[in-house]
């Protein structure tokens, strides 16, 4: 299989070396979480003369015995190299029951620079303050942007590109194979058997008939406002009530396993989130075809899940924007700055150009706004909105955007 430097998250990686925190990797199974720890090792090796490298990936048979974790402990203790940098880098690290305890220990003696993987279902992020007694540092890891993605397949026309990318999405798994079906094979397989599965290993579901039609109509409804009461009132069938509070909790399970993102909603005038109805983004839009299939692709909604997915890789805090009863996309915020952000498939019409625009010139404040779609022409103004191609903002660097 082909491999790029993914460098957004080698940069991270590089900038915390040598600070005393755990550092985490997580994202959505099959997004490259182990490519990248191998891509750091290798960093490392080549960067720092007097690193030391244990690496261990429970994936791989000849670790077996190191599926206890005493025996993982030894193992580190004795690979130590005293006068060295020692970089301890584990794999898949779930598959050790009580992993905690080794690596609570290992961080305590203050000798190892600690980078971890696992399953996403076994290690959460809102788990990490209780497993470890340290600091962590989380590393979160998405399927290929549509940068990686051109950097994958290498220079074309970039608003061809973008048509395949929006088939295809960004499970780099699936590349390998070049019948449409077999790919979404895959990506199907992926989702099904690795990221529910884990998911029903963890929380024991008793209803797994249950979970598959939220599965479906999560994705089916993808940038739709919803909540878990009105799912349940939706999949109940023959008068057997399903209980909004178990709907609510399976979708924090597959938030938990980054198989969605929850979107909540943001009142701009009254500065105030909104508790009430809440939107879910996939984690790769290529997951709703290969499950639901490609009949209706709905390119409107697919376009707002890349952007969603885009600027939460940026590292935005994405918010569904309320001003009075219009609904605005996305307030996107980091830090001190803001962006109003409007995503449409097609504004050749002067009726949707103006349901977009409209929106957005009603916020009277002076952070920037902009509608993202698919135009294949250079950005242009109108009245202080910027209008540009999604292909071109996508391959922006986040710093521009």
């Amino acid at each position: 299989m082909k491999l790029i430097e993914r460098e957004f998250y080698l940069t991270k990686m590089k900038n915390v070396i040598g600070t005393p925190d755990i550092k985490v990797i997580t994202g959505v199974r099959r997004s490259g979480k182990s490519k990248l720890l191998e891509s750091f090792k290798q960093y490392v090796l080549k960067s720092i003369p007097e690193a030391n490298v244990i690496h261990i990936n429970f994936n791989l048979a000849k670790f077996e015995k190191l599926k206890e974790y005493h025996a993982l402990n030894e193992y580190i203790e004795a690979a130590y190299v005293d006068g060295k940098d020692n970089f301890v880098l584990i794999d898949e690290v779930q598959l050790c029951p009580n992993f905690e305890l080794t690596i609570n220990s290992l961080h305590a003696e203050e000798r190892y620079d600690i980078y971890i993987t696992g399953s996403n279902a076994f290690l959460l992020s809102s788990d990490l303050a209780t497993l470890f007694t340290g600091r962590t540092f989380e590393i979160n890891v998405y399927p290929f942007s549509f940068n990686e993605y051109l950097e994958y397949f290498g220079s074309q026309n970039i608003y061809d590109s973008f048509e395949n990318y929006v088939k295809n999405g960004g499970m780099s798994g699936s590349y390998l194979y070049k019948d449409t079906e077999a790919k979404y094979d895959y990506i199907k397989d992926v989702f099904d058997t690795l990221i529910v599965r884990d998911i029903r290993q963890k929380y024991n579901i008793k209803n797994p008939h249950l979970m598959d039609r939220l599965v479906d109509y999560l994705m089916d409804n993808i940038s739709n406002l919803t909540s878990a009461r009105n799912i349940a009132d939706t999949l109940t069938v023959n008068k057997d009530k399903i209980n909004h509070k178990t709907i609510g909790k399976y979708i924090q399970y597959l938030c938990n396993a980054f198989a969605f993102y929850k979107i909540r909603r943001y009142d701009i005038h009254g500065k105030k989130y909104l508790a009430s109805n809440d939107k879910y983004y996939l984690s790769d839009h290529a997951f709703r075809y290969a499950e639901l299939g490609t009949k209706n692709l709905d390119y409107g909604r697919v376009l707002e899940n890349i952007v969603a997915i885009e600027l939460l890789r940026r590292g935005y805090e994405v918010y569904v924007g309320v001003l009075y009863k219009k609904e605005i996309d996305f307030v996107a915020i980091k830090r001190n700055e803001k962006i109003y952000i409007q995503v449409s498939d097609n504004l050749s019409e002067s009726n949707t150009f103006e349901r977009e625009v409209s929106p957005l010139l009603s916020i009277k404040d002076a952070y920037p706004k902009m509608i993202i779609a698919r135009t294949r022409h250079d950005e242009y103004q109108y009245e202080g909105v910027k209008i540009i191609d999604i292909a071109d903002w996508l391959k922006q660097t986040a710093s521009q955007s």
